[in-house]
């Protein structure tokens, strides 16, 4: 079997147009297996350079293979299974800031750069009022980001030609305008001046995105099988469902940068992307933090696992359609069809989608794609919809340590320790009000629902007491007759 780098495959060098923030599965094979097919259809010339945006990453598994890698695609079109396998070589290089900061910043001055792509996690975009921007590299992405203009900035005398395009991908709502509020406050608060301010405003262009493939990663269970039909001893192949969109918030300029839809890919660009965020996020990505705690205390290992068991199933098909589509404003009709098309994706049996991964992080995504349901739920009927309650209640006992399935959360520790140092089994109301109403976990206070409190330890206590599948098949019955 040939190893996978650039003495076994012929590739042409690109310039790097583009540098990304973020080396992971997904990104891998979405952002950069999109970039790769506009590169090969003529349409882009657009090398990547890919920056590792934490201490630990993958960007030394990246440069062992020369950034090479396959992207496994398998899924439904048209009502029919079909695969798409494609050798990725858009990425020209992989840089950690962390060890190799000179290299990073020349890429961040070079002239052919024009845009920067990120998914640095729904806990990526932060802001830290103390945080020295200047430190190399800055500790947070708003922090490098903002760091990074500034150089470019002084490099290009403030020429406005040299302002970059933010394409970011994490999944919180108005992400690049996120992105650029913070690297404007830290502008401010380090006293850049107002020239610096002025270029960001006007040379630099911040796109909000909503991105939509589901993409387990490394297949770990068949992966010998995969190298042997690639022929490639890859350690970086990717694999993820055929179905993909990319909504990006973008004007013609943008359009004319990136010309993915160009490519025939499902690349829409739109004025504002909310109504169709709202939905995606909502349906797809909200079921799946939903499911993961409970499926994982049932003993599953993947969405498809979960999904064959009724009353998981049961539970995220009601808990859509009783409380998610209720609280999007679109025709009832419509709405319901993107559901099921989006829904249907769990049972491809093509892919292996692994309730751990999907687990992390799963703090800041609860708020980020369920607590708006919840909150618009409330605010329209004065009652708590409960499959969402249930949900969150589930994650506290998994992040609690006292689930009946042992689990390590992947998670921001100072959290994580938090709950279990108030968790207390004798006394539920106490640790989750203590819970809910900690603002360094939460951006909201929720416990400004005021039933809130009460219906999540109600469903904590079921679940510490009665077990998970007594306690889910409980929660059910809230909408039965």
């Amino acid at each position: 079997m040939k190893k996978l780098d650039k003495s076994a495959v012929l590739t042409s060098p690109r310039p790097v147009k583009i540098m990304q923030f973020g080396e992971g599965n997904f990104l891998r094979a979405f952002v950069d297996w999109m970039i790769d097919a506009a590169n090969k259809r003529g349409l882009m010339d657009a090398g990547i350079v890919v920056v590792q945006p934490l201490e630990g990453g993958m960007v030394d598994m990246l440069k062992k293979q020369d950034c090479l890698y396959h992207v496994y695609l398998e899924g439904i079109k048209d009502r029919q299974m079909v695969k798409e396998v494609a050798l990725v070589e858009a990425i020209q290089d992989a840089v950690n800031p962390y060890t190799e900061f000179e290299k990073y910043l020349r890429y961040a001055l070079s002239d052919d750069l024009q845009m920067v792509i990120s998914n640095t996690t729904e806990a990526g975009i932060a802001y830290h009022d103390d945080e020295d921007i200047f430190v190399q590299p800055s500790r947070s992405f708003p922090g490098k980001v903002t760091a990074l203009l500034y150089s470019r900035f002084k490099h290009f005398n403030g020429d406005p030609s040299k302002g970059l395009t933010f394409i970011c991908c994490e999944l919180i709502e108005r992400n690049a305008s996120t992105l650029k509020e913070y690297v404007l406050r830290h502008a401010t608060r380090c006293q850049l001046g107002d020239d610096f301010v002025a270029w960001v405003n006007g040379a630099c262009t911040f796109c909000d995105t909503l991105v939509d493939r589901i993409v387990p990663g490394f297949p770990k269970e068949n992966i010998d099988e995969i190298k042997e039909e690639l022929g490639f001893d890859d350690n970086l192949v990717v694999k993820g469902e055929y179905y993909h969109v990319w909504a990006i918030a973008g004007n013609a300029a943008v359009q004319k940068l990136l010309p993915l839809d160009d490519a025939g890919l499902h690349v829409l660009f739109m004025d504002d992307i909310k109504p169709f965020r709202d939905k995606k996020v909502r349906i797809l990505n909200g079921s799946h933090t939903a499911l993961v705690p409970v499926a994982l205390q049932l003993g599953f290992k993947t969405v498809k696992e979960a999904f064959d068991d009724a009353d998981v199933e049961a539970f995220v098909n009601t808990m859509v359609a009783k409380e998610v589509l209720p609280a999007i404003n679109e025709d009832p009709e419509v709405l319901s069809q993107f559901a099921d098309s989006i829904i249907e994706r769990f049972y491809n049996p093509a892919i292996r989608h692994y309730l751990e991964t999907i687990s992390l992080n799963s703090l800041s995504k609860w708020e980020t794609r369920n607590y708006p349901t919840l909150k618009d739920g409330f605010a329209a009927s004065g009652v708590v919809p409960p499959l969402e309650a249930f949900s969150l209640a589930a994650l506290l006992v998994l992040y609690s340590g006292k689930a009946e399935v042992p689990f390590s959360p992947n998670d921001t520790k100072e959290h994580v320790e938090f709950i279990q140092k108030v968790w207390d089994s004798s006394n539920v109301a106490s640790s989750v009000e203590q819970i809910l109403a900690n603002r360094s976990i939460w951006k909201e206070d929720f416990t400004e629902i005021n039933p809130l409190c009460q219906v999540v330890a109600s469903f904590v206590n079921s679940i510490l007491t009665k077990g998970m599948r007594e306690a889910l098949k409980l929660a059910l019955n809230s909408y039965k007759a």
